[in-house]
């Protein structure tokens, strides 16, 4: 079936209520942009057209790969096993450290063309020949092609495909109760723990971060925490505790946190690489605050990686970088205290 500009690329949208003088007021993400007849939404992927709010990429896939799920990162969900990842452009974030920033931030001019057409049944075709057991919407911020990723995770739930958001922690409550039916897991970054990074690293506001995670959490959603240390902005003692305890606090101790290796980038290019032993205090810090799994990201052959038995202290699965060495996992369990191991296994 060839592109079609009418259908795939303006699709109503979802979650948006009708105003006066033709305004639409949208639903999907924390921002409730106000949005002018014409104008677009904060994420640039949502436009107004005469009273209508429409989403601009909607089966227009920019990035698709096989991955490991390792990548994600997400360390307790089928680990060695591939996802199939799939994007467009946009996100309704300004992260001044984004790797994936020619995506994210496009020029407006290039979204309307942005990608190569693929509908949702062909996405979940291509994840089952490709021999994975999950869907992971990912590389930019699933949120904002929300309508795409919502009819391509109904066919892959009903195909037996495990599905996967790897999101910044922005989306309301109403469209995440919409999509949690068949939403399996997911990895939201938490990429700070001050007001100040997150208004002027990322653009966004931490206590809507905090309550999204809260709100994935009451759902049943698996959770896996991502935190991107970056030196001199959120590498301080306090920072890393507060996430930690929050973590801890109010998700549990047995949510798996990331806390990974920044790389100068985009925006941020000024700053340096983060050094180990930020890695390592930043996994002491969480595994004082009562974490049962805290692992070092971007580092491989560190040891950091590495899933141990909150137990009884025994290696349960090795890994170097996104390759898993050694997995003794027995149907989630530890082979040596027999201790059940949060996560989704099978």
């Amino acid at each position: 079936m060839s592109d079609s500009l009418g259908v795939f690329a303006m699709k109503e949208a979802m979650f948006y209520e009708r105003l006066d003088a033709g305004r639409v007021r949208c639903g999907l993400c924390r921002f409730h942009c106000l949005i002018d007849p014409g104008k677009r939404g904060h994420c640039l992927v949502r436009e107004n057209r005469d009273g209508t709010l429409c989403s601009l990429v909607y089966g227009r896939a920019v990035a698709e790969q096989v991955d490991p799920i390792e990548k994600k990162p997400l360390f307790h969900l089928l680990p060695g096993s591939r996802t199939y990842s799939v994007a467009t452009v946009g996100c309704n974030f300004r992260c001044q450290h984004c790797q994936n920033f020619s995506i994210s931030q496009p020029e407006p001019t290039r979204i309307e063309n942005s990608g190569s057409y693929l509908p949702p049944d062909a996405i979940v075709e291509r994840a089952l020949s490709a021999g994975g057991g999950s869907i992971a919407y990912t590389y930019t911020e699933p949120t904002i092609f929300f309508e795409y990723a919502y009819e391509t995770a109904k066919l892959a739930h009903a195909a037996g495909l495990k599905n996967i958001f790897v999101t910044n922690g922005y989306i309301t409550n109403e469209a995440l109760a919409t999509i949690a039916p068949y939403l399996d897991a997911a990895n939201i970054d938490l990429k700070g723990f001050t007001r100040e990074f997150y208004r002027d690293v990322v653009g966004a506001d931490l206590d809507q971060v905090l309550e999204c995670i809260r709100e994935y959490h009451r759902l049943g959603i698996w959770l896996e925490i991502t935190t991107l240390i970056i030196p001199h902005h959120n590498d301080s003692e306090a920072q890393l505790r507060g996430i930690a305890e929050f973590i801890v606090n109010e998700i549990g101790p047995q949510t798996p946190w990331h806390v990974s290796q920044f790389y100068p980038t985009f925006q941020l290019t000024d700053e340096p690489r983060t050094p180990v032993g930020t890695l390592r205090a930043a996994r002491r810090i969480g595994q004082e605050a009562g974490l049962r799994y805290v692992y070092e990201g971007n580092v491989p052959g560190e040891g950091g990686e590495n899933t141990v038995c909150p137990s009884c202290g025994g290696l349960l699965i090795r890994r170097y970088g996104y390759l898993i060495e050694k997995n003794l996992l027995q149907r989630g369990k530890c082979p040596g205290c027999g201790s059940q191991i949060e996560g989704i296994w099978e």
